[in-house]
């Protein structure tokens, strides 16, 4: 896959997306959103993939924050249109992959940057890294799902002071927060992410995929997430990675799950 604003790697079947806009500490613009929604879309479908890194381009950003310079005179509409379209285009869809999302936040994670972190199903900082909503010191409020996510993560409290006061946490406290599960040395942090991708790629991606269904299901206004846990549990007797990983456990072998 070829794309302006971001580059894309695959490699024994972790993916890597990188945000190149290192000048812009990575700031998400409309094209950059549109690039990663594609990028996460082919390797979702794609067999080979069983996760997705997504991580920052150089030592300084994961992500610091949206492109302001292309909404600074938006009127109230446009407002509107620009943070339903992100949502669905980027973080909702991020949030609801059945292939499992790792985001290594290597730096500053602000705005926008945090939201695609929280949109991500878990998260590992470099020891660096700053994160924070900082969107109220510009008369605007997070847009991208952070008001709702961000709360989720850390509680109602904390997520009112951060937004609040538009402040950072270093990566220890978003630790101490549950924000991140891990924090690593900057040299580290694709490495370790890579160790963890690949401890779930021993398991079924079957049943990952209806895990991640159900988790996210406790977070939907209306949907009663146990009914969805029983649905999805009983999907799972039907699939062949179900057949597999029984069979394998009886007979005391290794599972070889196909997907199915």
């Amino acid at each position: 896959m070829a794309f302006e604003n971001i580059l894309t790697e695959k490699d024994g079947g972790i993916a890597v997306i990188t945000i190149n806009r290192p000048t812009k500490l990575n700031a998400l613009n409309r094209a950059t959103i549109v690039e990663l929604n594609e990028a996460f879309k082919a390797f979702d479908i794609d067999r080979e993939v069983r996760t997705i890194i997504v991580t920052g381009m150089g030592e300084k950003a994961f992500v610091a924050g949206a492109d302001i310079a292309e909404f600074a005179d938006f009127n109230v509409e446009e407002g509107q249109k620009l943070a339903a379209l992100g949502q669905e285009l980027l973080f909702d869809l991020v949030q609801n992959l059945s292939t499992p999302v790792i985001a290594a936040v290597n730096g500053f994670a602000l705005g926008g940057g945090l939201e695609l972190a929280m949109a991500a199903h878990f998260r590992i900082a470099s020891d660096n890294a700053k994160m924070g909503l900082p969107e109220v010191s510009l008369g605007v409020i997070p847009g991208y799902g952070g008001t709702q996510r961000l709360p989720q993560l850390v509680g109602k409290g904390r997520a009112m002071e951060m937004i609040m006061t538009a402040g950072m946490i270093g990566a220890e406290e978003a630790k101490a927060y549950g924000l991140v599960n891990h924090v690593v040395p900057q040299s580290e942090l694709i490495d370790f992410c890579k160790g963890i991708a690949s401890k779930i790629m021993k398991n079924s991606p079957v049943a990952i995929s209806k895990a991640i269904k159900a988790i996210n299901a406790n977070y939907e206004d209306g949907v009663n997430g146990y009914n969805v846990e029983v649905t999805e549990f009983g999907n799972a007797f039907g699939t062949e990675d179900f057949k597999e990983g029984t069979t394998a456990f009886l007979q005391k072998r290794k599972a070889e799950f196909k997907g199915k």
